[in-house]
């Protein structure tokens, strides 16, 4: 390839969630509505996890760190999706785009290991209910957040160190609404292989051991379960469960259906759809989901709206 070829792009261009005309004004108010929505819930979720007395758990701990990374990596995408509506060209700066990148892949792993961390968190509430204070301690629930952070953080700096010190050739149309690895691995001049063989690894890795995590926890709670005497017993562990088996089934469909299709039934706008359900959507359901389904969540929604009531204007 003529080095003349090899440029550092000023900035990319996206592809748009759709080029029609007369969607842009509905499908800006939908996803509008829809991050409006993700932020408010999980924003509460986070606020509601740390003043109430009465959620000052593991669990609770654990719920307000995904409500952070679900925050997190739904505004690494969504407004600036968001702008592609009212712009008439889809751009995003050469730094902004590695930024988002970084952004991106750090809280989607960190959603996985978190998950593994609240099923671990709930095998022992389970299944070792006299020791639970002693063995989820602040210090392990702190090192189960800590070491997810770390190593996603690690994992997300290599692969876009890898991919912006690569030399990129003149065109410069990434084919996704926002920066994802594989796209901006096709606008690349030099070599992929040691990249693309370095995120294949990772991405095993982190699917693989995450949910054999959630597997083995949740396998050895229903061991647990079927051994209690009373159907009382049975529900309540059953229901201590249920919002976290919701979003864990949720997000591993999600990922099943996006990365296990067979390449000929690929589709950049089936890939679209996916993205936005992952990016979007998820990130809204699951605030909705521990609240809606968790008796101590509604209860402490209900505790702070009196309290705030009672505040004199």
């Amino acid at each position: 390839m003529d080095k003349q070829n090899q440029t550092v792009p000023g900035e990319f261009i996206l592809m748009r969630i759709t080029d029609r005309p007369e969607l842009q004004a509905p499908f800006f108010v939908l996803f509008l509505t829809i991050y409006a929505v993700s932020a408010v819930g999980n924003l509460g979720m986070i606020v509601l996890t740390k003043v109430d007395s009465k959620l000052q758990t593991p669990m609770y701990f654990f719920l307000r760190n995904l409500a952070f990374i679900d925050l997190g990596y739904s505004t690494s995408v969504g407004p600036k999706m968001l702008v592609a509506f009212v712009t008439d060209q889809n751009t995003i700066s050469y730094h902004w785009c590695a930024m988002q990148l970084t952004f991106f892949i750090l809280f989607i792993i960190s959603e996985l290991f978190i998950l593994s961390a609240m099923a671990y968190d709930r095998y022992v509430a389970i299944c070792n209910p006299l020791l639970y204070t002693v063995v989820m301690s602040p210090r392990v629930c702190w090192l189960l957040v800590a070491v997810p952070y770390v190593y996603s953080a690690s994992v997300s700096l290599v692969t876009t160190i890898q991919i912006f010190i690569s030399s990129f050739c003149g065109y410069n149309i990434i084919s996704h609404f926002y920066c994802d690895s594989l796209p901006l691995l096709t606008l690349l001049c030099s070599s992929t292989w040691e990249i693309e063989l370095f995120i294949l690894i990772c991405s095993v890795f982190n699917l693989v051991s995450s949910f054999l995590i959630v597997l083995v926890s949740y396998i050895l709670i229903l061991k647990a379960i079927l051994k209690m005497n009373t159907a009382q017993g049975r529900q309540k562990a059953f229901s201590t469960c249920g919002s976290h088996l919701t979003v864990v089934a949720v997000l591993y469909a999600t990922l099943a259906f996006t990365y296990m299709q067979p390449k000929s039934s690929h589709s950049f706008d089936t890939d679209k759809m996916a993205s936005v359900f992952f990016t979007l959507v998820i990130p809204m359901l699951n605030p909705m989901i521990y609240s809606l389904r968790n008796k101590e969540v509604k209860g402490a929604l209900h505790r702070m709206w009196k309290n705030l009531c009672k505040i004199p204007i």
